[in-house]
């Protein structure tokens, strides 16, 4: 996993503090270089642009970032217009608003938008995601399931993401919905990978070195497939109930980290006069 991470990436739950502190917001300014930033908003995946562009240009403005331009990619004529390619050339911090992560995969995918927000990744711009931008930030994405059932077979729809992140599946809005289920089955499907579950104003910040910070006000589960042993995957129907052991799950809370090169979670650093360390 260790060369499957080339940048800083945050992805985000969900339904994130926009009136409060903005403690996630805040830290997207503050790692595109506040004052001296220039972000770039992408709002492909919702079906109200104007009115979520400027919300989140308002947001950025009032925590003190710099240059902002909101864009409006719903073709893949514009996704290609040399404008665009300019724009994430110069960006410090790129930010994927919600919506429908299929939007963005179908209306980006192959395009100059697609390269130039791959290339701002590995000079390592901050691609920041929330809601659809989050799920759509892996090789391999969540497009549909059912929120609050058991996994079962043929319940999810995948489809590649933009691959900023690979060996990972990510869901959003996550104890909110219920979707421990449909995480699992994506589980179900590639024990290999690694699944992310996001609650909502939460957001994991992800290091160029592989090593993982959770921020927000709720917590991040993890589920790792690879030392799965058994799966009955191959021997359903559709709508079966899905058997899958050994899954080791964690659930991390503001404070905590996670290795994806070792699968392992880090406690925060103890106070000072403790005798504690990360495990």
């Amino acid at each position: 996993m260790g060369n499957k991470v080339q940048g800083t990436l945050l992805i985000i739950g969900g339904a994130e503090d926009k009136t409060g502190k903005c403690e996630i917001l805040n830290r997207f300014v503050e790692l595109s270089g506040a004052e001296k930033s220039s972000i770039v908003i992408i709002t492909t995946a919702t079906q109200e642009p104007e009115s979520v562009g400027r919300e989140y240009f308002n947001i950025f403005k009032k925590l003190g970032a710099g240059n902002i331009e909101v864009v409006d990619v719903d073709s893949r004529k514009r996704a290609n217009h040399s404008y665009l390619a300019r724009l994430l050339d110069k960006a410090t911090g790129i930010f994927l608003t919600g919506g429908d992560q299929l939007r963005i995969t179908a209306i980006l995918g192959g395009t100059a938008a697609n390269e130039g927000l791959r290339k701002a990744y590995l000079r390592g711009a901050v691609i920041a995601g929330t809601s659809a931008g989050a799920s759509a930030m892996s090789n391999t994405m969540i497009v549909e399931g059912d929120s609050g059932q058991a996994p079962k077979l043929n319940t999810i729809r995948m489809a590649p993401g933009l691959g900023l992140l690979e060996e990972v599946v990510i869901d959003q809005h996550f104890a909110q919905r219920g979707r421990i289920g449909r995480l699992l089955s994506a589980l179900a499907h590639n024990p290999y990978i690694m699944g992310i579950g996001i609650d909502e104003d939460t957001a994991v910040l992800v290091h160029p070195d592989a090593m993982l910070e959770i921020i927000g006000s709720q917590t991040v589960t993890f589920l790792d497939g690879r030392q799965v042993v058994f799966t009955n995957v191959s021997e359903l129907s559709p709508g079966q109930a899905l058997a899958i052991e050994h899954v080791i799950l964690h659930v991390l809370p503001k404070g905590f980290g996670f290795d994806l090169v070792k699968r392992k979670p880090l406690r925060p650093e103890p106070e000072k006069g403790e005798n504690d360390e990360n495990y």
